[in-house]
C-alpha cells in the first residue's frame, strides 16, 4: 500500500557502470562492536549498541501512551504484513537483495532528491523489488552490499525505459550508529532504515530476535521523536503518535497456546517492541519476503491484540541527537 503520494514524476540516465558511491551516513564512524550478522554476510544490523537492538523491557510508559493509542485503532489485532500469498502475486513482504562489493552500479533517480542520498545504487537485474516490478504498492528496494557492509533502500523502485527511478532513496554503513540529518526521509516516512525493522524467518526458526519490529499506522502527528528524523502526518496535535514512538507489548501478555515461533515473536516485542515508522494499515507489522514463513505462524500472530500494547519513552538511552547509539549502563 501507498503510504505517500508522489508530487513528481521524473526521467533519468542511469549508467551500468561501477563509478562514485552514494553518500554514505557515518561511513568512517564505527561502533564498539557488532550485533548478529545479516543472512549471507558477515555485516550485522548497526551496531550492537543501535537503538533497534535496544532492550526496552524495563523502560518507563511514556506519558503520551493513552493519548496516541487512543487514536491508533487499539480494537483489533497485530496483522502480519509478510507470509503466504497462496498463489495470488509473489509472497508478501519485503524482499533483502545481498550483493558484493563488485556489483556494478547504477544512478537512481528521485522523486525527492533533496531528502534522498545522490551517487549510485548497486541496483541490477538481481534486484528485488517488494510486490514486484509492476506492483502499485511501496516497491521497496533494500539491498544489502555485504563486502563494504553498507545498506542501500529506496522506496517506489521502478525501472522506466531501462532507467531506475525511486521516490526516496537512503544508504548507510551498516558499522556506524549516524541518523540522517534531521527532517530528512529515507525509504521510510520515519527517516530510519527498513532492514532492522524487518522479522525474518531464520531468526524467527532460531529464537534470536535481537531487534525491534517496525510496523504502521494511519493517522499521526506532524511531529517524530528520536531516532526518528522525518514524519509525514495530518495532525499537528501530539496527542497523536509521532514516527518513531516505540510500542511494548505488555509483560502480562500470555503466551498459553501459542506455538514456540509465535512465543518468539512475541518475547521479542516485549522486550525490543514495535517502531512506528510508516503511514499505512493500523497495527500492521512488517516482515521479509520468505517462502518458508509457515502459514500457521501467520495465523497465530493476527491474534495478538493491539489493546495490549503500551508507548514507551526511550529518551533516556539517547547519547546524541545525531546518533542511533544507545546508553548500556
Amino acid at each position: 500500500m501507498v503510504r505517500r503520494l508522489l508530487v513528481l514524476a521524473v526521467a533519468a540516465t542511469f549508467l551500468a557502470v561501477p563509478s562514485a558511491t552514494a553518500q554514505v551516513a557515518g561511513d568512517e564512524t564505527a561502533g564498539p562492536s557488532a550485533a548478529k550478522p545479516i543472512a549471507g554476510t558477515h555485516c550485522s544490523e548497526f551496531p550492537a549498541d543501535n537503538w533497534w537492538h535496544a532492550d526496552v523491557s524495563g523502560l518507563p510508559v511514556d506519558s503520551h501512551s493513552d493519548q496516541w493509542l487512543s487514536h491508533m485503532s487499539t480494537d483489533v489485532d497485530l496483522h502480519p504484513d509478510f507470509g503466504p500469498s497462496f498463489g495470488d502475486g509473489p509472497n508478501y513482504g519485503i524482499p533483502i537483495t545481498v550483493v558484493g562489493s563488485s556489483h556494478p552500479e547504477v544512478k537512481v533517480r528521485f522523486d525527492y532528491a533533496d531528502e534522498s542520498d545522490k551517487g549510485r545504487y548497486p541496483f541490477g537485474g538481481d534486484t528485488r523489488i517488494e510486490g514486484g516490478r509492476g506492483s502499485s504498492g511501496d516497491k521497496h528496494a533494500i539491498v544489502v552490499d555485504k563486502g563494504h557492509c553498507r545498506l542501500y533502500e529506496t522506496w517506489n523502485t521502478r525501472v522506466r525505459h531501462g532507467r531506475w527511478v525511486a521516490g526516496s532513496g537512503a544508504v548507510w554503513s551498516l558499522r556506524s550508529n549516524a541518523l540522517r540529518p534531521d527532517g530528512w526521509t529515507s525509504a521510510d516516512a520515519a527517516g530510519l532504515a527498513i532492514l532492522p525493522g524487518l522479522l525474518r524467518w531464520n531468526e524467527v526458526k532460531a529464537d534470536d530476535i535481537d531487534h525491534a519490529i517496525r510496523f504502521t499506522t494511519d493517522v499521526t502527528s506532524t511531529h517524530h521523536v528520536w531516532p526518528a528524523r522525518h514524519d509525514a502526518g495530518s495532525e499537528s496535535s501530539l496527542a497523536y503518535p509521532p514516527m518513531g514512538a516505540r510500542f511494548r507489548l505488555r509483560a502480562s501478555f500470555s503466551t498459553d497456546g501459542y506455538s514456540a515461533y509465535a512465543v518468539s515473536v512475541i518475547d521479542a516485542m516485549k522486550t525490543y517492541g514495535l517502531v512506528l515508522a510508516d503511514n499505512g494499515s493500523p497495527w500492521f507489522f512488517q516482515g521479509e519476503q520468505n517462502t518458508h514463513w509457515p502459514a500457521d505462524l501467520i495465523k497465530e500472530l493476527k491474534s495478538i491484540p493491539a489493546s495490549a500494547f503500551v508507548a514507551v519513552d526511550t529518551s533516556s538511552l539517547k547519547v546524541s541527537d545525531d546518533s542511533g547509539q544507545v546508553t548500556t549502563d
